[in-house]
Protein backbone atom coordinates (compact mmCIF):
# COMPACT_ATOMS: atom_id res chain seq x y z
CA UNK A 1 0.00 0.00 0.00
CA UNK A 2 1.62 3.86 -0.70
CA UNK A 3 0.44 6.82 0.84
CA UNK A 4 0.01 9.65 -2.03
CA UNK A 5 0.37 13.17 -0.25
CA UNK A 6 -1.69 15.56 -3.32
CA UNK A 7 -1.48 18.99 -3.74
CA UNK A 8 -4.06 22.23 -3.66
CA UNK A 9 -7.06 20.98 -6.01
CA UNK A 10 -8.90 24.31 -6.59
CA UNK A 11 -12.12 23.04 -8.59
CA UNK A 12 -10.18 21.31 -11.25
CA UNK A 13 -11.87 17.51 -11.11
CA UNK A 14 -10.42 17.18 -14.87
CA UNK A 15 -7.00 17.60 -13.24
CA UNK A 16 -7.52 15.11 -10.06
CA UNK A 17 -9.16 12.11 -12.08
CA UNK A 18 -5.96 12.33 -14.63
CA UNK A 19 -3.38 12.45 -11.94
CA UNK A 20 -5.45 9.75 -9.89
CA UNK A 21 -4.94 7.78 -13.30
CA UNK A 22 -1.57 8.85 -13.97
CA UNK A 23 -0.77 7.47 -10.53
CA UNK A 24 -2.82 4.23 -11.04
CA UNK A 25 -4.30 4.77 -7.72
CA UNK A 26 -6.18 1.57 -6.16
CA UNK A 27 -8.26 1.46 -3.20
CA UNK A 28 -5.06 -0.06 -1.78
CA UNK A 29 -3.75 3.30 -1.81
CA UNK A 30 -3.91 5.73 1.05
CA UNK A 31 -4.44 9.60 -0.14
CA UNK A 32 -3.78 12.51 2.16
CA UNK A 33 -5.36 15.48 1.09
CA UNK A 34 -3.78 19.19 2.18
CA UNK A 35 -6.50 21.00 1.20
CA UNK A 36 -8.10 24.03 -1.16
CA UNK A 37 -10.03 22.03 -3.34
CA UNK A 38 -12.27 24.57 -4.47
CA UNK A 39 -11.98 27.83 -6.05
CA UNK A 40 -10.54 28.54 -9.56
CA UNK A 41 -11.94 26.25 -11.84
CA UNK A 42 -15.45 25.28 -12.90
CA UNK A 43 -15.80 22.34 -10.88
CA UNK A 44 -15.41 22.93 -7.29
CA UNK A 45 -18.83 21.62 -6.21
CA UNK A 46 -18.04 18.75 -8.74
CA UNK A 47 -14.41 17.73 -6.80
CA UNK A 48 -15.98 18.00 -3.11
CA UNK A 49 -19.06 15.15 -4.45
CA UNK A 50 -16.05 13.14 -6.04
CA UNK A 51 -14.12 13.26 -3.12
CA UNK A 52 -17.07 12.31 -0.75
CA UNK A 53 -17.17 8.70 -3.18
CA UNK A 54 -13.72 8.61 -2.95
CA UNK A 55 -13.25 8.57 0.41
CA UNK A 56 -15.87 5.16 0.60
CA UNK A 57 -13.37 3.34 -1.57
CA UNK A 58 -9.79 4.69 0.10
CA UNK A 59 -8.47 5.56 3.08
CA UNK A 60 -8.69 9.52 3.30
CA UNK A 61 -7.25 12.36 5.06
CA UNK A 62 -8.77 15.87 4.54
CA UNK A 63 -6.97 18.92 5.51
CA UNK A 64 -8.90 21.75 5.72
CA UNK A 65 -7.57 25.25 3.52
CA UNK A 66 -8.19 28.52 3.56
CA UNK A 67 -10.58 28.38 0.32
CA UNK A 68 -12.52 25.68 2.38
CA UNK A 69 -13.03 27.86 5.24
CA UNK A 70 -14.57 30.12 3.03
CA UNK A 71 -16.87 27.82 1.30
CA UNK A 72 -17.74 26.11 4.38
CA UNK A 73 -19.22 29.38 5.60
CA UNK A 74 -21.02 29.92 2.28
CA UNK A 75 -22.96 26.57 2.33
CA UNK A 76 -23.88 27.32 6.09
CA UNK A 77 -24.98 30.93 6.03
CA UNK A 78 -25.40 31.77 2.35
CA UNK A 79 -23.18 34.33 2.62
CA UNK A 80 -19.72 34.83 0.28
CA UNK A 81 -17.06 37.14 2.19
CA UNK A 82 -16.14 39.07 -0.73
CA UNK A 83 -12.53 38.96 -0.98
CA UNK A 84 -13.54 34.88 -1.31
CA UNK A 85 -15.48 35.93 -4.12
CA UNK A 86 -12.83 37.49 -5.90
CA UNK A 87 -10.33 35.10 -5.59
CA UNK A 88 -12.42 32.13 -7.17
CA UNK A 89 -15.31 32.02 -4.75
CA UNK A 90 -17.47 32.97 -7.63
CA UNK A 91 -17.14 30.10 -10.01
CA UNK A 92 -17.22 27.71 -6.72
CA UNK A 93 -20.89 29.28 -5.69
CA UNK A 94 -21.67 28.33 -9.68
CA UNK A 95 -20.57 25.57 -9.70
CA UNK A 96 -23.32 24.56 -7.24
CA UNK A 97 -26.40 25.75 -9.32
CA UNK A 98 -27.42 22.20 -10.23
CA UNK A 99 -26.77 20.71 -6.36
CA UNK A 100 -29.98 20.36 -4.38
CA UNK A 101 -30.15 22.05 -0.77
CA UNK A 102 -29.52 18.39 0.75
CA UNK A 103 -26.44 17.86 -1.28
CA UNK A 104 -25.56 21.13 0.07
CA UNK A 105 -26.40 19.84 3.44
CA UNK A 106 -24.25 16.78 3.04
CA UNK A 107 -21.51 18.87 1.25
CA UNK A 108 -21.62 21.53 4.43
CA UNK A 109 -21.13 17.77 6.69
CA UNK A 110 -17.73 16.92 4.53
CA UNK A 111 -16.45 20.70 4.89
CA UNK A 112 -16.89 20.59 8.51
CA UNK A 113 -15.14 16.75 9.08
CA UNK A 114 -11.93 17.76 7.27
CA UNK A 115 -9.50 18.06 10.14
CA UNK A 116 -6.85 21.15 11.12
CA UNK A 117 -3.38 19.06 10.35
CA UNK A 118 -2.76 15.72 10.48
CA UNK A 119 0.21 13.41 12.50
CA UNK A 120 0.90 9.88 10.86
CA UNK A 121 2.61 7.21 12.87
CA UNK A 122 6.34 8.31 11.75
CA UNK A 123 5.38 11.47 12.97
CA UNK A 124 5.11 13.31 9.17
CA UNK A 125 2.69 16.53 10.11
CA UNK A 126 0.41 17.01 7.07
CA UNK A 127 -0.97 20.77 7.28
CA UNK A 128 -2.61 23.69 4.83
CA UNK A 129 -0.19 26.22 5.34
CA UNK A 130 2.07 25.95 8.72
CA UNK A 131 2.04 26.87 12.15
CA UNK A 132 3.87 30.03 14.57
CA UNK A 133 4.63 27.93 17.33
CA UNK A 134 7.61 26.82 18.64
CA UNK A 135 6.26 24.00 20.32
CA UNK A 136 4.15 22.56 17.62
CA UNK A 137 1.27 22.42 16.33
CA UNK A 138 -0.56 21.40 19.28
CA UNK A 139 0.24 24.79 21.37
CA UNK A 140 -0.60 27.11 18.23
CA UNK A 141 -2.24 30.11 20.21
CA UNK A 142 -4.05 30.92 16.45
CA UNK A 143 -5.92 28.15 14.59
CA UNK A 144 -6.23 30.21 11.31
CA UNK A 145 -2.45 29.56 10.89
CA UNK A 146 -3.10 26.21 10.38
CA UNK A 147 -4.54 27.35 6.95
CA UNK A 148 -3.04 30.89 6.59
CA UNK A 149 0.31 30.94 7.52
CA UNK A 150 3.38 31.53 4.82
CA UNK A 151 5.94 31.67 7.57
CA UNK A 152 7.13 28.35 7.95
CA UNK A 153 7.48 27.49 3.98
CA UNK A 154 9.57 31.22 4.51
CA UNK A 155 11.72 29.65 7.09
CA UNK A 156 12.37 26.28 5.08
CA UNK A 157 13.62 28.41 2.32
CA UNK A 158 15.90 30.18 4.08
CA UNK A 159 17.71 27.41 6.11
CA UNK A 160 21.03 26.66 5.52
CA UNK A 161 21.15 22.60 5.10
CA UNK A 162 24.40 22.54 7.15
CA UNK A 163 23.00 23.91 10.48
CA UNK A 164 22.42 20.38 12.67
CA UNK A 165 19.17 19.68 14.10
CA UNK A 166 20.32 18.91 17.52
CA UNK A 167 22.30 23.17 16.69
CA UNK A 168 20.46 25.63 19.25
CA UNK A 169 20.57 27.81 15.54
CA UNK A 170 17.97 25.05 13.99
CA UNK A 171 14.02 26.18 14.56
CA UNK A 172 12.69 24.95 16.79
CA UNK A 173 9.72 24.61 14.79
CA UNK A 174 10.98 22.06 12.86
CA UNK A 175 12.59 19.85 15.49
CA UNK A 176 9.08 18.53 16.43
CA UNK A 177 8.01 16.34 13.18
CA UNK A 178 10.13 14.24 11.06
CA UNK A 179 8.69 15.63 8.07
CA UNK A 180 5.78 18.95 7.08
CA UNK A 181 4.05 18.47 3.89
CA UNK A 182 1.68 21.83 3.64
CA UNK A 183 -0.09 23.42 0.15
CA UNK A 184 -1.11 27.15 -0.09
CA UNK A 185 2.15 29.20 -1.51
CA UNK A 186 2.08 27.77 -5.00
CA UNK A 187 5.94 26.43 -5.94
CA UNK A 188 5.28 28.57 -9.59
CA UNK A 189 5.82 31.48 -7.45
CA UNK A 190 9.54 30.33 -7.29
CA UNK A 191 9.64 28.99 -11.16
CA UNK A 192 9.46 25.50 -10.22
CA UNK A 193 6.49 23.27 -11.80
CA UNK A 194 6.76 20.32 -9.09
CA UNK A 195 6.65 19.85 -5.49
CA UNK A 196 9.43 21.54 -3.19
CA UNK A 197 11.74 20.26 -0.46
CA UNK A 198 13.25 22.84 1.76
CA UNK A 199 15.07 20.68 4.93
CA UNK A 200 12.03 18.85 5.96
CA UNK A 201 9.51 20.84 4.67
CA UNK A 202 7.90 19.44 1.37
CA UNK A 203 5.76 22.20 -0.14
CA UNK A 204 3.04 20.21 -2.93
CA UNK A 205 1.04 23.32 -4.29
CA UNK A 206 2.07 23.41 -7.48
CA UNK A 207 -0.15 26.03 -8.75
CA UNK A 208 -2.73 24.14 -10.01
CA UNK A 209 -5.14 27.42 -9.82
CA UNK A 210 -2.49 29.10 -12.09
CA UNK A 211 -0.92 27.89 -14.77
CA UNK A 212 0.38 24.55 -13.00
CA UNK A 213 -0.18 21.02 -12.28
CA UNK A 214 -2.03 19.30 -9.38
CA UNK A 215 0.68 17.05 -8.01
CA UNK A 216 0.65 14.02 -6.14
CA UNK A 217 4.01 12.74 -4.08
CA UNK A 218 4.61 9.49 -3.08
CA UNK A 219 5.43 10.02 0.80
CA UNK A 220 7.92 7.08 1.27
CA UNK A 221 9.93 6.92 -1.51
CA UNK A 222 8.92 10.83 -3.07
CA UNK A 223 8.14 9.57 -6.27
CA UNK A 224 5.74 12.26 -7.80
CA UNK A 225 3.16 12.14 -9.81
CA UNK A 226 1.52 15.42 -12.13
CA UNK A 227 -1.54 16.10 -14.11
CA UNK A 228 -1.50 17.97 -17.36
CA UNK A 229 -1.23 21.74 -16.67
CA UNK A 230 -4.77 22.97 -15.52
CA UNK A 231 -5.40 25.86 -17.64
CA UNK A 232 -5.13 23.63 -20.80
CA UNK A 233 -7.75 20.93 -19.32
CA UNK A 234 -9.86 24.31 -18.93
CA UNK A 235 -8.87 25.92 -22.39
CA UNK A 236 -12.02 28.36 -22.28
CA UNK A 237 -11.42 29.29 -18.32
CA UNK A 238 -8.98 31.73 -16.52
CA UNK A 239 -9.14 29.87 -13.35
CA UNK A 240 -7.18 32.32 -10.76
CA UNK A 241 -5.42 33.87 -13.95
CA UNK A 242 -8.13 36.70 -14.13
CA UNK A 243 -5.57 39.70 -12.59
Amino acid sequence: MRTLAIGDIHGGLKGLTQLLEVANVTKEDALIFVGDYVDGWSESAQVIQYLIELSKTNDCVFIKGNHDVWCEDWLRTGEGDSVWLAHGGQETVESYESFSEEEKKQHLYFFDDMELYHLDDDNRLFIHAGFTSEDGVEKEYNFRNFYFDRTLWEMALTMNNNISKDSELFPNRLKHYSEIYIGHTPTINFYKDKPMNAVSVWNIDTGAAFTGKLSAIDINTKEIFQSDILKDLYPNELGRNKS
